[in-house]
């Protein structure tokens, strides 16, 4: 008999991941991060630091991807055999190297160690679970969840159960995923390489094909991907432009197979010579266009700025993010002020915030100052609310002070205070400065207006967050008010600046 799903919205409790390359690795970043405890099992001398490499990039996409604040994070320990690292867990993630019997002998030991009922999934790209069952003594909690790299930020894990996989693991493994920000797609019938990766090496077949055929260079290739279909693809998928059944039927019948476009069918030579070209021409688009961050970086900042785009549209993957965020807030512990603290926001400064000189553009300011907003916004609403029928505030006037510089890496926090609320107005004030410094590098003060949701028209805020929102001015209250707080600009001189001092007394430089 199969066990219930985990408590706490199907998160579970503890996680043990044998293997932990880079597919293990990002599997421990997408745990931890979500609270959950992660023993690792894995023999290779540099195990751990190569999961805390990834467990490090993943902070960094994480504050890039998400203003939501995420749980404590969980616990990481190595351990020294399988029995180990499976005992006692909700979930086992296998990700060991893509050899059929080195997996079946792990899932068969993992399987004897665990305690019943135990999920054990396997993160092979390919191979069959059924095969990968047949030295398991009870298979019925044992499937795959086939995840893409990098796991902390792709949201695809595809689920394929083998011949002796019980219905139950599947819907506790879906759950669980979906629980971490993840989209679970449930492969219906037992195939080599599952969905995704046919798909995938179907493309890097005729790719390999046309740099054979000296048709089109790599980066020729990379760039008619990225530039064309694959951003469609990204946005809506393959077929929802055809408009239903008519739409399909004409589209299959005008375009599908009727030239021969593709070598699908055959493969090339990839002898030496071949070889030869393709790393060469491989070593000539990074030359071409290099990176001032790591690949890995790079790759992660344009998934993030993709994801948050879809995130505004609340489709496809970025529906898949805002659903996680929601789960996350849910989740997190509402805040009861016992004293007068201005709430807290974090960020880190992001490369497209910098400017020629070097160092953050005014327009990060006041993003940072909407940071701060929503930090209040969303306390005021509380945890469970009602978005779409919640409290929205418009700033209606902003007045910044730059005092300093920050620059790109930078770890921000942002403190706001309430320094007035009442049925429709709100007057905020926040302080911006680096993580640990006592010097602010900037200040901002804002006045915004209620506006209803649906009339987008002023109007007053309503209970329960009314009540929030006062019980937050009044605490705020007791705090000094802020020494700048309803200034005005000023010109003190008549004429161009006469000093450094004179700058700094504006709020400009150091």
């Amino acid at each position: 008999m199969l066990q219930k799903s985990p408590p706490a919205e199907n998160l579970p409790r503890a996680v043990g991941l044998v293997g932990g390359g880079v597919i293990g690795g990002g599997w421990a970043a997408r745990f931890i991060l979500n609270g959950v405890n992660v023993r690792l099992y894995d023999p290779a001398p540099n195990a751990l630091e190569q999961v805390e490499v990834a467990l490090k990039n993943a902070r960094r996409a994480y504050r890039q991807l998400t203003l939501v604040t995420l749980p404590p994070e969980g616990s990481l320990n190595l351990v020294e055999s399988l029995a180990d690292a499976v005992r006692d867990v909700d979930l086992v993630q296998e990700s060991a190297p893509e050899h059929l019997e080195i997996k079946q002998q792990l899932l068969a030991a993992a399987g004897r160690a665990a305690a019943p009922c135990t999920l054990i999934c396997s993160s092979t790209s390919g191979l069959l679970p059924s095969l990968m069952q047949a030295e398991m003594d009870d298979p019925a909690c044992m499937l795959v969840a086939h995840p893409f790299q990098p796991v902390y930020l792709l949201p695809l894990v595809e689920l394929c159960a083998g011949t002796r996989t019980a219905p139950e693991a599947l819907e506790r493994a879906a759950a669980i995923y979906r629980a971490v920000g993840m989209h679970p797609l449930v492969v219906r019938k037992e195939v080599d390489g599952f969905v995704a990766n046919r798909l995938h090496e179907a493309v890097a077949r005729e790719a390999l094909w046309l740099a054979r055929d000296d048709v089109a260079s790599l980066q020729e290739i990379d760039d008619a991907v990225r530039y064309s279909w694959a951003l469609r693809r990204a946005a809506i998928g393959s077929y929802r432009m055809a408009n239903g059944r008519a739409g399909m039927r004409e589209s299959v019948l005008r375009w599908s197979f009727k030239w021969p476009w593709s070598r699908l069918t055959e493969k090339p030579d990839m002898g030496p010579a071949f070889l030869d070209k393709v790393a060469e021409q491989a070593d000539a688009l990074v030359k071409l266009d290099p990176l001032d961050i790591s690949p890995a970086e790079k790759r992660d900042d344009l998934l993030v700025a993709l994801l948050q785009a879809l995130r505004s549209q609340r489709y496809g993957p970025g529906e898949t993010l805002a659903r996680w965020e929601q789960g996350l807030r849910s989740r997190a512990p509402q805040r009861v002020a016992p004293d007068s603290r201005p709430l807290r926001t974090l960020r880190e400064v992001q490369h497209n915030w910098i400017d020629g000189n070097g160092h953050a553009s005014e327009s990060s300011y006041l993003l940072l100052c909407g940071d701060g907003t929503g930090t209040v916004v969303g306390y005021i609403r509380g945890n469970g609310e009602d978005i779409a029928n919640s409290a929205t505030y418009y700033t209606v006037e902003t007045h910044l002070r730059h005092l300093g510089e920050l620059r790109v890496g930078e770890r921000i926090e942002v403190l706001t205070q309430v320094l007035g609320a009442d049925d429709k107005r709100l007057h905020l004030f926040h302080v911006i400065k680096r993580e640990g410094d006592d010097k602010p590098a900037a200040t901002g003060e804002q006045m915004l207006i209620h506006v209803d949701p649906k009339t987008r028209r002023s109007a007053p805020v309503q209970s329960p967050i009314r009540e929030r929102l006062m019980e937050l001015a009044r605490l705020h209250a007791q705090l000094p008010r802020p020494e700048k707080s309803g200034a005005s600009i000023k010109m003190p001189w008549v004429g161009a600046a006469r000093s450094d001092g004179d700058l700094r007394e504006m709020g400009h430089g150091n």
